[in-house]
C-alpha cells in the first residue's frame, strides 16, 4: 500500500478541489435527469398514485405528462425534484416526458404489476442456471414482462441512483435475470393477461441485517449490539494503518508464494482478504439497505418476494426479530402500507442425519414461519422437499416461482386457488400415540408410501426417536413410536436435510415445525 507524504496529498487534495468545481459547475447547468428506474420499456404499478423523481437546477420547474396526464413540480435546494402520477390503467405503451430546460422522452411504458425479488443467491440464481435452462430461454417471448435488475453496491452512504435499464423478456434477455423472479412473474403475467414488471436487487450470501438501517438495530442493544460491537472492531481494524501495512505485506507475500507455486507447478496459495472487502460487502449492517434498495425505494410496485436465510441460521433465534423488523422497516420506507412480502423457506440442505437431533436451519425455518403470525399480508412458499443437499443452490427453481405466485394470485388478484401450506394447529395425546390437527388442508397425500414420513416423538427426557405416522382424518396425522410409552413432543421435518412426503391433495408440502419450545442451538447466538 502507498504511503502519502505531505506533498502529495497536498497535490491530492488541489486535485479533488479541482474536480469538485468542475462537478459544481455541471450541477449549476445541469439537464433535468431520471434515475435508471424511469428508462424506456419500464412498467407503472397499475390503479395507484406513482411518484416520478429526479433532479435538475434548484428552483426548476419540471413538468411531467403521460396520456393526458400533466403535473409540474419544482427542484428543491439540492436539485431534487418529485411528482406524482394519478392511478394508471392497463392499456396501451405510454410515452413518459419530462420536461425543464431540457425534455427527456422515455416510450413503450406499460401499465401493470409491478414486484421487487430480493434475498441472498438463491434469488440472485439465473434462468440459465436452473433447469432445462436451454428450454427456458427458447420459449421466452414475453414482450409485456419486463425486468431490471440493480448492480451489487455496498455502501454505508444512500445511494440515489444506479447503473441498469429496463428489458423486456426475450430468449436474449431472460437468461442472466433471477430464475425465481422470472418464473414468478411470468406465472403473473400469464393468468392475468397483464404486463409485470421485476425489480431484481438480490445478493449473494447477503445477510438480514446489511439489508435494514443502522439505527434501527442499535435500537434494540439487547438484540442486535453484540453484533454491532463485532462489526464496529472490524470497522476500526480496517482504517487503522498498522493493519492495512499488514494486509498490503500479506499480499505481498502471497503475491510472491503464487509465483513460485505456479513456476513449481504446485496449487496457488489462497489469497488473503483483507477487511476492506467485508466493508463494501453483503454482510455489514445497513450496506445493502443504503446500496441496493435505497435507491428503488418510492417506486410504485405492488409487492415483494424474498428468499434468503441461510447467512443467517446461526442466529436462527434472532431472526425471529430481525425478520419482521426488515418487513417493517422497508413498509414503512416505502410509505405504501402493509405491502405483500412472500417469501420461501430454507430448502433442504446438507447430509441427512441417521437420527433425529438439534439443526440450526430448521431454527431457521421455524423463524420465517413465525412471521406470518406477526404481520399481515405475508406469506411464505415452503419448499422442504425440492432442496439438494450437495447444492445449496437447487436447480429447481420453477416450483419455487409458481409457489410463490399461488400466494400472489391468491391473495392480491383474488383468484380461488390452493397456496397456503398446511400448518400445525394443534395435539391431543391418548395413551402412547399423539394426534396432529393441521390448518390449511382437506387431506393428505403421502408421496411414494402410505405412511407419513418425517416424524419425530420425544417424552420428558427430551430423547427424539424417529415415528410411524398415519393419516387419521382430512386434516389429522397419528404418531407413535416403540419404546416412547409416554410421548410430550413431536417434530416434522426438523433437519438440516430431513426426509419427508407429506403433501397436501393440492400437492403442497406440508410445514415443518415442532410442538415443544425447548431451547434450540441458536437460542443464545447474537
Amino acid at each position: 500500500m502507498r504511503i502519502w507524504g505531505t506533498w502529495q496529498r497536498a497535490v491530492l487534495h488541489a486535485v479533488w478541489a479541482l474536480g469538485a468545481c468542475f462537478v459544481a459547475a455541471d450541477i449549476a447547468s445541469a439537464d433535468v435527469k431520471v434515475p435508471a428506474l424511469f428508462t424506456d420499456h419500464m412498467v407503472l404499478q397499475q390503479g395507484m398514485k406513482n411518484k416520478v423523481w429526479g433532479w435538475a437546477d434548484a428552483g426548476e420547474d419540471v413538468t411531467v405528462s403521460i396520456g393526458d396526464q400533466k403535473v409540474s413540480g419544482k427542484a428543491g435546494a439540492d436539485g431534487r425534484w418529485i411528482v406524482e402520477l394519478a392511478p394508471l390503467s392497463v392499456g396501451a405503451p405510454l410515452t413518459l416526458t419530462i420536461k425543464g430546460k431540457n425534455e427527456l422522452k422515455i416510450s413503450d411504458v406499460l401499465v401493470g404489476e409491478v414486484w421487487v425479488c430480493s434475498g441472498q443467491s438463491n434469488m440472485q440464481w439465473a434462468v440459465n442456471q436452473a433447469n432445462d435452462a436451454d428450454l427456458e430461454r427458447l420459449t421466452a417471448n414475453y414482450p409485456n414482462l419486463r425486468f431490471i435488475t440493480v448492480p451489487q453496491v455496498g455502501t454505508q452512504e444512500p445511494q440515489s441512483d444506479f447503473k441498469g435499464a429496463w428489458q423486456p423478456c426475450t430468449p436474449d434477455t431472460v437468461g442472466d435475470f433471477s430464475a425465481v423472479g422470472y418464473f414468478f412473474g411470468r406465472q403473473l403475467h400469464k393468468t392475468l393477461n397483464v404486463p409485470v414488471g421485476l425489480i431484481d436487487n438480490s445478493w449473494g450470501g447477503s445477510a438480514a441485517e446489511a439489508w435494514v438501517r443502522r439505527d434501527l438495530l442499535a435500537a434494540n442493544a439487547d438484540m442486535y449490539g453484540p453484533l454491532l460491537a463485532r462489526w464496529e472492531d472490524m470497522e476500526k481494524k480496517a482504517s487503522d494503518p498498522e493493519e492495512q501495512k499488514k494486509f498490503a505485506a500479506a499480499m505481498e507475500q502471497w503475491k510472491q508464494d503464487a509465483e513460485a507455486a505456479k513456476a513449481a507447478g504446485k496449487p496457488i496459495p489462497r489469497q488473503p482478504q483483507g477487511l476492506d472487502g467485508q466493508m463494501r460487502g453483503q454482510h455489514r449492517p445497513a450496506n445493502l439497505y443504503n446500496g441496493v434498495l435505497k435507491p428503488i425505494i418510492g417506486y410504485g410496485i405492488k409487492g415483494a418476494i424474498w428468499y434468503q436465510g441461510e447467512t443467517n441460521a446461526g442466529r436462527a433465534y434472532q431472526y425471529r426479530d430481525l425478520f419482521p423488523l426488515m418487513i417493517q422497516h422497508w413498509r414503512d420506507e416505502w410509505g405504501q402500507g402493509d405491502f405483500p412480502f412472500y417469501w420461501v423457506q430454507l430448502a433442504d440442505f446438507l447430509a441427512e442425519q441417521p437420527n433425529p437431533g438439534e439443526s440450526s436451519w430448521a431454527e431457521l425455518r421455524e423463524a420465517q414461519t413465525m412471521t406470518m403470525d406477526t404481520l399481515k399480508h405475508t406469506g411464505e412458499a415452503v419448499i422442504i422437499d425440492i432442496g439438494e443437499g450437495k447444492d445449496i443452490h437447487p436447480k429447481n427453481k420453477l416450483d419455487v416461482g409458481k409457489r410463490l405466485a399461488r400466494w400472489a394470485l391468491a391473495s392480491e388478484y383474488g383468484i380461488s386457488i390452493a397456496h397456503k401450506s398446511p400448518r400445525y394447529k394443534s395435539m391431543a395425546k391418548n395413551g402412547n400415540k399423539i394426534t396432529l390437527t393441521f390448518d390449511h388442508v382437506n387431506g393428505f397425500r403421502p408421496f411414494d408410501v402410505n405412511d407419513a414420513v418425517g416424524f419425530a416423538i420425544a417424552g420428558e427426557d427430551k430423547k427424539w426417536v424417529w415415528a410411524t405416522g398415519k393419516v387419521t382424518g382430512p386434516n389429522t396425522i397419528e404418531v407413535s413410536a416403540e419404546g416412547v410409552a409416554d410421548p410430550v413432543a413431536v417434530r416434522y421435518g426438523w433437519a438440516d436435510n430431513p426426509v419427508v412426503n407429506v403433501y397436501s391433495n393440492e400437492g403442497l408440502p406440508l410445514t415443518p415445525f415442532r410442538t415443544d419450545d425447548w431451547p434450540g442451538v441458536t437460542a443464545t447466538a447474537k
